[in-house]
């Protein structure tokens, strides 16, 4: 199981919005998390967060390519860039980026394919229902877990159809995104459900509103929730868990391994 570690660059995310802006900071929080031993680092201009309002081009782009290069500068450790919009991922590939997290599953722009099948990088495509703007006014279905892997597996046959090959696709559920509480909750406990697609499988819970809501913490609380969903993840078959405190889950998912 490989930790991710996140870097968000925007001065509006829900969890870490501006803690990051400034050259020192930047280094600050890129040593912290290689220090702490992240296999990856995703990299993010634009909040994602409900409701959250979406930013230019050219804002996101001066916000994203100065932390990937200052990755780069430090460590081979693989860079995600967290982006819908096609030059941004393009810029973030040339300078030095490996992978693209697209929350829009490559609907957002449809130029985003081309971006990803000419450059030869991994992607990870996650469900959302709507956008950041309506994902979470009154989200419904059926059953949950079954359409997300039918929208995965649609989005997955497209791509093959685009010439991008399954091999290099990433799977993302969305926990959060256009998901109340029991939707998250089913979610996480029918995880492995969503290997059926043959691609490695990322979780994005870390410091995620369901947590506060089952257990009353506030934003800034939620790190050692975080790491118990975590080590109850390990060996459930996720293959890269997307978090803030990255040392916190990396011992919690060593301790659960441990006792397996």
């Amino acid at each position: 199981m490989q930790i991710m570690g996140i870097v968000n660059v925007t001065p509006d995310s829900f969890s870490d919005g501006g803690r990051w802006q400034g050259e020192d900071r930047l280094a600050a929080r890129i040593d912290q998390l290689l220090a702490e031993g992240a296999d990856l680092i995703d990299v993010g201009g634009e909040s994602t967060r409900p409701f959250a309002q979406p930013v230019s081009e050219a804002e996101e782009l001066a916000r994203v390519l100065p932390a990937v290069r200052a990755v780069r500068r430090r460590s081979a450790v693989p860079v995600s860039v967290d982006t819908t919009k096609a030059t941004v991922a393009r810029a973030a590939l040339a300078a030095g980026a490996d992978l693209v997290n697209d929350i829009s599953a490559l609907r957002h722009d449809p130029k985003m394919v081309s971006v990803v099948r000419d450059s030869g990088c991994r992607v990870v495509v996650m469900h959302m229902l709507g956008t950041p703007g309506d994902m979470q006014l009154a989200p419904h279905y059926e059953d949950v877990v079954a359409e997300i892997n039918r929208f995965l597996a649609g989005r997955i046959a497209w791509l093959e159809e685009q010439g991008v090959d399954r091999s290099r696709v990433i799977v993302d559920p969305g926990l959060g995104f256009g998901k109340t509480l029991e939707h998250n909750l089913e979610i996480l406990r029918n995880v492995a459900a969503f290997k059926q697609h043959g691609c490695p499988l990322l979780i994005g819970h870390s410091r995620k509103s369901f947590l506060g809501r089952l257990l009353g913490l506030e934003v800034a609380e939620r790190d050692p929730a975080t790491a118990v969903v975590s080590a109850l993840l390990a060996g459930r078959g996720v293959d890269i868990l997307r978090v803030h405190d990255v040392l916190a889950s990396r011992q919690a998912v060593r301790l659960a391994e441990a006792l397996a």
